[in-house]
């Protein structure tokens, strides 16, 4: 609950502060029967102070065109020359093939966004999202409201991939986005193509809430379908209040890397499908994956590739920076944009497209006693082995390592990375995922490789 007392309050997160249309604007095709809907879950005695309302401001007709994938056949060409008329571009000759496009990373959108938004781009149809990022300055996202409510049944999809029939069920929330952060926006909305059925963004943390004991009540009550957040947030949903609250047909997990141990937890607590997407803000989904292999490239308007340092692609299945073009949110047609993660390419039996041993941000490497060079993907198979749900492992420039986990067995980690870094790593237990930070922790640092 807000506190004005509170020395670290934000005003951006002061409940309303950023309310600005009605809800007539926020849903053009509401009926009375989402209207209660609306008014029974922002009244709801357990819930929390929300502390933003927004909506999808489609109407009917974009409804139906959002319940339809863009088509792929020629997208990557007509992609290109679309992003041969951005400002980012002017100037430059000689941009034919994909190849002749320079790549891009996060920074020259910090510097200049605009650069990159088509100059007949429709802006009436532009929301906007923050994306804060693990690195650099936090960067202001054009979306567009028919690719966001893409984005929705592209979850859909995806859970009817698994063999469940995904549809309006009753008063449930249709999904709950979950964080778990001391300060977030929180909103309950309704998704106009799925029948007007609720959704909401929600904070785990208990500080969030008015009372102990809400935040169980209100899952318990508006029983979403599906939920979905990052590991920190999912693996909240374990606690005994919540873990008896929720029954979701699916788990979607996002923004960090979800370690094995923990899906299993999650798979063998709710017993259903956990389906491990990979994408950034700033490109959309790019690939998903539900078991530990690798993620399989969506059949969407996305073409992967993986670079060296000096922007040169490597070989298949040869480790490099995870690099994208997207064209699904026509407000920004990024052409070769450099994520910042590690992969590698692989091909499945099909055809598909994969990243293997993704790695979020740089692929850190440890310097091993003996001087050998340590990639922190070994490290990551031995703390799965030995259970780890989490970890934030770090060497400083004397080549000394600590390690904080969470779940697992800390002797046998201690004693593999020990072995397989040939110098003592000291181990500590930590109770809950956010304890190794919020947001976005980095998993590894090495000041010594």
């Amino acid at each position: 609950m807000s506190d004005p007392d509170d020395p670290l309050a934000l005003a951006e997160y002061a409940p309303g502060s950023a309310a600005v249309l009605t809800d007539a604007e926020r849903w053009p095709t509401m009926d009375a029967s989402g209207a209660a809907r609306l008014r029974r879950w922002r009244r709801h005695p357990a819930a929390p102070d929300w502390v933003h309302a927004t909506g999808d401001r489609l109407t009917a007709e974009m409804v139906e065109r959002t319940r339809v994938p863009l088509p792929t056949d020629g997208w990557l060409e007509a992609h290109l020359e679309a992003a041969r008329n951005l400002l980012a571009y002017r100037g430059r000759g000689g941009l034919t093939a994909l190849t002749d496009f320079p790549p891009i990373t996060r920074q020259h959108l910090v510097d200049d966004l605009a650069s990159f938004v088509p100059l007949d781009a429709d802006l009436d149809r532009m929301l906007h999202g923050t994306s804060s990022g693990s690195t650099g300055a936090a960067l202001l996202i054009p979306d567009d409201v028919e690719e966001v409510a893409r984005g929705f049944h592209l979850m859909v999809s995806l859970v009817r991939a698994q063999g469940i029939d995904w549809a309006p069920d009753g008063e449930r929330f249709a999904v709950a986005s979950v964080v778990l952060q001391r300060q977030a926006f929180t909103y309950v909305s309704l998704v106009s193509g799925f029948a007007h059925r609720a959704m909401a963004r929600l904070n785990l943390d208990p500080g969030a809430w008015r009372r102990a004991g809400d935040r169980g009540a209100f899952l318990r009550d508006a029983d979403p379908q599906v939920i979905s957040g990052h590991p920190t947030s999912l693996a909240e949903l374990l606690h005994p209040d919540l873990r008896t609250a929720v029954r979701p047909l699916a788990l979607f997990s996002g923004a960090m890397a979800l370690s094995a141990p923990l899906r299993a937890d999650l798979e063998d607590a709710f017993g259903c499908s956990v389906i491990d997407v990979y994408g950034l803000h700033e490109t959309r989904p790019i690939a998903v994956r539900t078991d530990d292999g690798p993620f399989r490239v969506l059949d969407r308007r996305v073409h992967v590739e993986i670079l060296d340092a000096a922007g040169d692609p490597v070989p298949d299945g040869e480790m490099g920076e995870v690099t994208v073009t997207a064209g699904e949110n026509p407000l920004l047609p990024l052409v070769r944009y450099r994520t910042g993660d590690t992969g590698r390419l692989v091909r499945f039996a099909d055809g598909g497209v994969g990243i293997a041993d993704l790695e979020g941000r740089e692929n850190t490497v440890f310097l091993a006693g003996d001087g050998r060079r340590v990639p922190c993907v070994d490290l990551t198979q031995q703390l799965q082995t030995h259970g780890a749900r989490g970890w934030s492992v770090e060497q400083t420039a004397d080549g000394a390592v600590d390690a904080r986990i969470v779940g697992g067995d800390a002797d046998a980690v201690e004693r593999a990375l020990s072995a397989l870094l040939d110098r003592r790593v000291v181990v500590t237990r930590r109770d809950r995922l956010i304890e190794l930070g919020e947001g976005k922790p980095r998993r590894y640092r090495s000041a010594a490789g």
